[in-house]
């Protein structure tokens, strides 16, 4: 069954004259439930005809403006379900909706073209979408402004920082003007103080742009400081095992007690699941 995307609906409101009332039997309407930004059911995914699946019966609903972080052993299938949320592949079954255009991605590789200034990579990614020649330099440097860059725009990939790079990367995904933001690993390859400055970045520029975000990582701790809830999948099949509600208030450091202890418990709970299946 083939992956499908779909634009939202709004929702409509009747109108009744003031002038009639309506009837007594007739009880009002309920709103219409708020769709889901991204809507996974039944998803299983096979690569070789006869092989074990890669992931085997996978629900999963992201809300509008949720930040779900997914964890797992290397192998159990995160990346792979980003991708078909992505629509870059397609379930072998099981159906995926997405109601953005088109998901933004980003990955941990920044994949800049080293020909082109941070800008210039920001304004690729507004030409593909069909933003005027006039209007995507402004534009581009609105982007680098929000992922704090300004004055950088005119610099090439070399002289940028490891961390300067992924910002670039951040802009040219926000560029792509989705609600739906899809992160594989972004920060692994960064330092650990560069890490701990883009969380807060990300945190931020998720707040004020209402993203929806699905963010795969290895780090617990990384999971628990960045996400409104963190998913767990668990391997051979691919599956998801266990999920945990994080209502710890922001801004959360990752040395904060409570993100500990919260890292804690879902460490134990993925090194039991690494354990029954021999990682």
């Amino acid at each position: 069954m083939t992956s499908t995307i779909r634009s939202q609906q709004e929702v409509g409101m009747s109108t009744r004259s003031l002038t009639e009332a309506p009837p007594l039997e007739q009880a009002p309407r309920p709103a219409e439930a708020v769709r889901p930004a991204v809507q996974v059911d039944g998803v299983s995914q096979l690569f070789q005809r006869g092989g074990p699946p890669v992931l085997q019966g996978v629900d999963l609903t992201v809300a509008p403006g949720e930040f779900v972080c997914l964890l797992g052993a290397s192998g159990c299938g995160k990346s792979t379900l980003l991708n078909l949320i992505a629509g870059l592949v397609q379930p072998t079954a099981g159906h995926i909706e997405v109601t953005a255009r088109r998901p933004a991605l980003m990955f941990q590789e920044p994949a800049l073209l080293p020909w082109l200034t941070a800008a210039g990579n920001v304004e690729l990614a507004l030409r593909a979408r069909g933003v005027g020649r006039g209007e995507r330099r402004q534009e581009a440097l609105r982007l680098l402004h929000l992922v704090n860059l300004d004055g950088h725009g005119g610099k090439r990939v070399h002289e940028l920082s490891g961390g300067m790079r992924q910002r670039v990367a951040l802009a040219r995904a926000l560029a792509q003007d989705s609600s739906v933001l899809l992160m594989d690993e972004p920060f692994a390859a960064l330092d650990a103080i560069t890490r701990d400055v883009l969380h807060q970045e990300l945190t931020r520029v998720w707040g004020e742009q209402g993203l929806s975000i699905v963010f795969v990582t290895h780090n617990v701790r990384e999971a628990v400081q960045l996400g409104q809830r963190v998913v767990l999948m668990g391997s051979r099949p691919g599956r998801i095992v266990r999920e945990w509600q994080i209502d710890i208030s922001h801004p959360r450091t990752i040395e904060s007690p409570a993100v500990g202890a919260l890292a804690a418990e879902i460490t134990s709970e993925l090194h039991q699941e690494i354990s029954r299946h021999g990682h």
